[in-house]
């Protein structure tokens, strides 16, 4: 007996003194090319749980490693990573040099607030930029609306032929449920939200980011349908410089420049736009297509590095547009007693960032804006003018883990309209103060979830939490699928596009008392895979389910009094679909195939029909030719039909386009022909209704302008 319990607390021993045995792994992760220290390289062991990052010096340490043999994954943002195995213990300061890696690894998205690649982030997030952008740049030098149209599942609505005002829709629904951000600030909504897609020149822009769905939990009220986050160019080393001068043959001219550099300390970045159209009349019936316009822009920005850690900068934004629509002879003489609709705008917004990093793992951000907008609306016997004030204020902290990225923050954001010269009362003022929660973690090499938490207070509309939860799931070969889904809200205004239509006439104030704000709960599904068919054959394909539900919708009613009220639908406004996206890349060819499925139902209309101005049924295909000479695209794109708001279907159409452009040691030039089949509503039936002094506007639901050619050049003199 004696024997046994010296043997039992023998092996009591050796299991304390065995596993006692453990070891610290110094390593330094270095880049390979010219052996510098990568700052926040990730090392990490699935084996035994532990990782760590790498600090200033490229170095990290992990502790109490046990004896054994195992398998240690390193990896850095644009760097390919490395999986090694390292025997336990081990002395010496372990040295590794990782490689850059590929192009598409470099994408770093920022509308999810994260550090992380493309591939490692569960939302789903679209991504538009580089030689994509420089394409559709040529194809519209006047606004940022070709690129959205062109994507997959969006629509560019029309809502006046005079004035040209378009609203994003996403998935079949309204504009006002799409936010618009420019570097992650809401600078376009409300009173400005009709014009703003046709007052943003696409130059200076570095590339767009999408987010389909609920977007709320980051950014707040407003997306609901998602949001577009356009980010902006940043100066570099080298000096940048573009010059860009375009010109149509429906008269329209415009000229971008940009500049940017950056020295040691400070940095500058300016922009300036200015953009002339003459009225066009292509089926010549005496009413403008397209408006005269006048249209100046410019965006100074200056950035400050007082040290590594941290980053300022600010800039200034400043638009005055001039277009008006019409009856071609009112607009050449200045008549009066013919039917003009005059939208003059100025805007001018600041925006500011504080970033420092307070280690390689964690920075504090602090960003405010002031957006002023003002907006004069003419037509006969009506004047709709008015001024909003937006302001944004936001302070968020990040930490990045060996698995796991953490974001909080807290945000105040207020709107005040201020109309002038009405007797209707429809100024309205909001305060909406939140507080945000977002975190990302690696369960596994192949599982990441992702999950957040907002709680948001307006003034005289209540309390609003907003959770969010997506999944992604990726083989490590060309596999991967993400599943997410959350709530959304969006406070009521005036600034609707039936409202818009009617050019706010007899529309009544909003009655904060009455109505209820519009909310929403949403599911993403989507299937991503990529592969090479031969060794020069490569081939993608995504594959997108989606149903958004919208509870208390705002409806604009038209009453027996000739005014016309909001109030809360009894029903849901449901939309469901699916998105297809399909790419094939042989050497110097590329070609692009896309599908969208848009079921959008009223179901608080009897028969729950589908969504007016809305085509069930959208497809394009682009054929891109690209080497270091020549850039040659051929687009044609399918809307199918849609119901009026009388119930009247439209036809169905194809529209094509061709782009040419030729690159040189200086520059580019480049000819578009957009639309050059010249698909137009007024081949299907009128825009203008007579009489033409009092004229009856019908909906759109195709192309106005028809064919559009286009010639113009890029000057690059610093390559």
């Amino acid at each position: 007996m004696k024997n046994i319990l010296w043997s039992i607390m023998l092996s009591i021993v050796l299991c304390a003194y065995a596993s006692a045995q453990t070891s610290t792994l110094k390593m330094k992760v270095l880049s390979e090319s010219n052996s510098e220290p990568l700052i926040g390289a990730t090392i990490y062991s699935a084996q035994i749980e532990k990782g760590s990052v790498t600090d200033l010096d490229g170095m990290a340490t992990i502790n109490e490693i046990p004896s054994g043999t195992y398998d240690f994954i390193i990896s850095f943002l644009g760097f390919e990573s490395v999986q090694k195995s390292i025997k336990i213990p081990y002395t010496e300061v372990l040295v590794i040099k990782l490689k850059e890696g590929e192009s598409l690894e470099e994408i770093v998205l920022q509308s999810n607030r994260s550090t992380r690649t493309f591939k490692r982030i569960p939302t789903r997030i679209e991504f538009i930029g580089g030689e994509e952008l420089g394409e559709k740049n040529a194809m519209n030098a006047t606004n940022i609306s070709m690129v959205l149209r062109e994507s997959t599942g969006i629509q560019m609505q029309q809502t006046s032929l005079s004035s040209g005002n378009s609203n994003i829709r996403i998935q079949g629904l309204d504009g006002r449920y799409t936010q618009l951000l420019r570097d992650g600030f809401p600078l376009y909504g409300g009173f400005s939200s009709g014009l703003s897609i046709m007052q943003i020149p696409p130059l200076d822009i570095k590339q767009f980011e999408i987010i389909k769905g609920s977007s709320s939990t980051l950014y707040g009220g407003g997306a609901i349908a998602g949001l577009v986050n356009i980010i902006s160019k940043t100066p570099e080393e080298e000096p940048d410089l573009d010059i860009m001068l375009t010109q149509t043959h429906a008269l329209g001219t415009t000229a971008n420049v940009f500049y940017s550099k950056r020295n040691n300390k400070f940095g500058v970045s300016l922009y300036g736009s200015g953009y002339y159209q003459k009225e066009y009349d292509p089926e010549d019936d005496g009413f403008s297509n397209l408006p005269r316009t006048k249209s100046v822009s410019i965006n100074p920005k200056i950035f400050y590095y007082p040290s590594e850690e941290t980053t300022v900068w600010f800039g200034v934004n400043g638009t005055y547009d001039d277009r008006i629509g019409g009856d071609t002879n009112g607009i050449e003489n200045n008549d009066n007693n013919l039917y003009t609709e005059e939208n003059i705008s100025k805007r001018i917004s600041t925006q500011a960032i504080y970033t420092i990093k307070i280690d390689s793992l964690k920075s504090l951000n602090i960003k405010n804006s002031f957006a002023y907008f003002n907006r004069n609306l003419t037509v006969p016997s009506l004047n709709f003018k008015g001024n909003q004030f937006n302001s944004f204020t936001e302070i968020s902290y990040d930490k990045k883990g060996v698995r796991s990225d953490w974001i909080l923050g807290a945000n105040l954001y207020t709107v005040d309209f201020d109309e002038e010269s009405s007797t209707l009362d429809r100024d309205q003022s909001d305060i909406t103060a939140g507080l945000f929660i977002n975190n990302i973690f690696d369960i596994t090499e192949n599982w990441i979830i992702e999950t957040g938490f907002r709680a948001d207070y307006a003034k005289d509309w209540g309390f609003f939490p907003l959770p969010k939860i997506s999944l992604l799931f990726k083989t490590n070969n060309s596999f991967s699928s993400r599943i997410g889904g959350g709530l959304g809200y969006k406070i009521p205004d005036i600034f609707t596009e039936e409202a818009e239509f009617i050019n706010f006439n007899n529309v009544l104030a909003i009655d904060k008392d009455v109505l209820d704000v519009e909310r929403s709960y949403g599911v993403n599904l989507d299937f991503n895979y990529e592969t090479y068919l031969t060794d020069e054959i490569e081939f993608s394909i995504n594959q997108l389910f989606y149903t958004t539900v919208i509870y208390d919708g705002l409806l604009l009613i038209d009453t027996t009094t000739g005014f016309f009220e909001f109030e809360n639908a009894q029903d849901d406004i449901v939309s469901k679909g699916a998105e297809t996206n399909i790419k094939f890349a042989y050497k110097d060819f590329r070609w692009f195939l896309n599908y969208a499925f848009i079921d959008t139902r009223l179901n608080y209309l009897n028969g729950n029909p589908q969504k007016p101005l809305t085509a069930r049924h959208n497809a394009g295909s682009v054929v891109m030719y690209e080497n270091k000479k020549w850039r040659i695209g051929y687009e044609t794109y399918y809307t199918g039909k849609q119901l009026l708001t009388n119930g009247t279907e439209t036809t169905d159409f194809i529209s094509m386009g061709l782009l040419g452009m030729r690159n040189f040691s200086w520059g580019t030039i480049f000819v578009n022909f957009e639309n050059f089949t010249d698909r137009r509503q007024s081949r299907f039936s009128p825009l203008v209704l007579p009489p033409t002094n009092d004229p009856t506007f019908t909906e759109i639901y195709a192309p106005t302008d028809g064919f559009i050619f286009s010639a113009g050049i890029i000057i690059k003199p610093f390559g």
